[in-house]
């Protein structure tokens, strides 16, 4: 099977699955999640005119003053009457803007004895000043978050505001994470010889547990075809995504393929053009999709990034699951590419992209300095310091 270029690869992967199924959750439980539907505000706001300062309501015309100090205009409440010439009411900031006022005069330069009221600095720039005009931020019908859109902690903001307590969103994914090797033992076990703790179920563990989804580490399983395959089997029904490190490749200890086939899998691809992470491998078993990232820890960190991390944004029906990419200079050189696209580990220094020394798709002390992944393009000629690149962000 042919090398996928990675676009191509995140494409098929996303259409062997449709998004899940909608459910709707309070305002504030939406957050990390992307929005079901088109959320069209119910209300308009402010939908009022309301002070944007303390002070008093006045018509611009009369100033530098004297008014008679009529009322009070408070949020949440109002004066009662309209302002006429000469007239003046004390408001607060969020308070209505009462009827004849055109301006309001910031209580730092006003001068009030009992209820007489005079302007003692600057005063109003002009009519309209210091209000906040009803409808200025949006009007009822408008669009607030467009279908696909994250929601964060603004988007549950704005929602509320025009009116929605209850938001469409899609189910929670649930995946599966599964290891895979004779050479691991758990972390926190004694290794000897040639065995190793197992560091990928909790990496990938770490880095879903800021994803909305619902992530279980189900372990290791040895190099045995038929232990795994019934693994499989008995995770295909519990979840969404089952996600693999290790046993991807092509040696003899490399079980995850025929058992996953020995499950009843469908392999839609197999092996990526990037490096690190080539021995990527996706199927589908039932309904969920299994997902095969690579052994080597790093290569199952840029993997997961551009794969497993998307594949669940896709499922909560993000409109755009790929990671962004932004322009950046490079501070220091990056060699030419082959036949495959590379993804260096690098930092920020002085507002520069700086690739890290240790490249090394196993070594796991210098990913942990990584803060964004520098794009090459297979083919790609070598870039000095200086030169720009494309560039994914870690944070």
């Amino acid at each position: 099977m042919a090398l996928l270029p990675a676009a191509d690869a995140q494409a098929r992967m996303f259409a062997l699955k449709a998004p899940l199924p909608i459910e709707t959750v309070a305002a504030a439980m939406a957050a990390g999640r992307y929005s079901a539907e088109d959320i069209v505000a119910k209300r308009t706001q402010p939908a009022l005119d309301l002070s944007a300062m303390d002070g008093y309501a006045i018509r611009f015309a009369e100033r530098p003053g004297p008014w008679t100090v009529v009322g009070e205009s408070a949020a949440g409440g109002g004066l009662d009457r309209a302002i006429g010439p000469g007239e003046a009411a004390r408001i607060f900031t969020g308070a209505p803007v009462p009827e004849g006022a055109d301006a309001i005069l910031i209580q730092e330069e006003a001068t009030r004895d009992g209820d007489r009221l005079v302007m003692s600095g600057e005063g109003p720039h002009g009519p309209g000043a210091h209000i906040r005009r009803a409808g200025s931020d949006f009007a009822e019908g408008e669009l607030l978050v467009r279908a696909g859109a994250p929601i964060g902690a603004a988007a549950v903001a704005l929602a509320a505001s025009g009116g929605h307590g209850i938001l469409a969103v899609r189910r929670l994914p649930r995946i599966a994470i599964l290891s895979t090797g004779n050479e691991l033992v758990p972390a926190g076990e004694p290794t000897g010889g040639a065995l190793l703790p197992a560091s990928n179920g909790p990496m990938l563990a770490a880095m879903l547990s800021g994803l909305a989804c619902e992530a279980t580490d189900h372990g290791i399983v040895p190099d045995d075809l038929d232990m795994i395959s019934s693994a499989f089997t008995l995770l295909a029904g519990q979840a969404d995504i089952i996600v693999t490190t290790g046993g991807a490749s092509v040696g003899d200890h490399d079980l995850v393929l025929p058992a996953l086939e020995k499950a009843g899998a469908t392999i839609d691809f197999w092996r990526v053009a990037m490096k690190p992470g080539k021995p990527v491998m996706i199927g589908m078993l039932g309904d969920a999709i299994v997902l095969g990232l690579p052994g080597n820890p790093v290569s199952a960190f840029v993997t997961a990034t551009l794969f497993l991390k998307p594949l669940v944004a896709h499922l909560l029906g993000a409109a755009r699951p790929v990671p962004p990419t932004v322009i950046a200079r490079l501070g220091a050189p990056a060699p030419a590419t082959g036949n495959r696209a590379e993804y260096l580990r690098g930092k920020w220094a002085n507002g520069l992209a700086v690739p890290l020394s240790g490249q090394d798709s196993a070594g796991l002390a210098a990913l942990v300095e990584a803060e964004l992944l520098i794009v090459r393009p297979a083919g790609a000629e070598a870039l000095a310091a200086g030169d720009q690149a494309e560039i994914i962000s870690l944070a």
